[in-house]
């Protein structure tokens, strides 16, 4: 069966973040066409970079990168992800590309699709990791989420979300299934 795994891309104390990868994943749970599980950057304290190698020749060395690595590339394996990343200044969280750079061949061949929140939904957010999903060899769905931090959430940190954001949920984890399932024969041992 596919695998999905669902990264909450925020680590900031306070985050609107969780009770928006929790909705994500109680959604995508209730289906029956992949498994989802959520993987919560906090879980894995992703130090700034240090590996002395770059990540495309895969000698990891430290403890923290061989977990992050061994997670990403779990028993399993995940087919695709769901990323939910917050807007910070026109870009991603620090701590979401921190992590994603980290890796490289974990990444490789697995579709990606994009859950975001922010004054303007995120929605630049995702832009630039349409950009780096690129690199990776991530293939990135069309279709996403853009949470407004001014509709779909009360005082700016209450998650409530419009009853049509399901409709785009729903969007995003077809297409993400769909590509996760096409690109299984480009993944080594698949």
């Amino acid at each position: 069966m596919t695998s999905i795994g669902i990264i909450l891309g925020s680590t900031r104390p306070g985050r609107n973040g969780a009770a928006v990868a929790q909705w994500v994943y109680e959604a995508a749970a209730r289906r029956t066409d992949a498994r989802f599980e959520l993987v919560d950057l906090l879980d894995y304290n992703l130090p700034h970079l240090d590996e002395a190698m770059p990540p495309s020749i895969g000698q990891y060395s430290r403890p923290h990168t061989l977990e992050w690595a061994s997670k990403i590339a779990s028993f399993d394996g995940f087919d695709g992800f769901v990323i939910v990343t917050p807007e910070y200044n026109h870009s991603t969280s620090g701590a979401l590309k921190n992590a994603i750079d980290f890796l490289y061949a974990e990444w490789n061949n697995k579709a990606v699709g994009f859950v975001s929140y922010g004054g303007n939904g995120g929605t630049r957010a995702v832009e630039h990791l349409r950009l780096i999903a690129a690199e990776l060899q991530l293939a990135d769905v069309r279709a996403q989420v853009a949470l407004s931090l001014h509709t779909d959430f009360e005082n700016y940190s209450v998650f409530r979300p419009g009853e049509f954001q399901l409709q785009a949920l729903t969007a995003t984890l077809d297409q993400v299934v769909a590509w996760s399932t096409a690109l299984a024969p480009l993944r080594p041992g698949r």
